[in-house]
């Protein structure tokens, strides 16, 4: 999400750009819009379906927000995010136990 708009007036473009680009850098293709301050909800958010498809079946992979708006419109698996999710705090918790036992182990 790219932001744009006034201080205090938040309005976000929904963009497919390269992972190792900055937040409002180059953009390979405009998805949609958000506007948080739309006095009317169905007016806040517009995504165009088919193009996040085929970005997502390319491997893109939405930032958490992105993927909380694809889950409410049934564009991405909520379950299974959330067992990748689940997996990565695993890892880093092992990873910060075997720190801890390595520093232990020196001192």
């Amino acid at each position: 999400m790219q932001r744009y708009g006034r201080r205090n007036r938040p309005f976000y473009r929904i963009a497919a750009v390269e992972k190792r680009a900055r937040r409002d850098g180059p953009v390979i293709e405009n998805l949609g819009w958000y506007n948080p301050l739309a006095p009317d909800a169905t007016k806040q958010l517009e995504i165009n379906d088919e193009r996040v498809k085929y970005w997502l079946s390319k491997g893109a992979q939405p930032s958490d927000t992105m993927r909380d708006f694809l889950a409410k419109r049934g564009l991405v698996d909520v379950k299974a995010w959330e067992a990748d999710r689940a997996e990565d705090r695993k890892l880093v918790e092992e990873r910060k136990a075997k720190a801890a036992a390595e520093g232990e182990k020196k001192a």
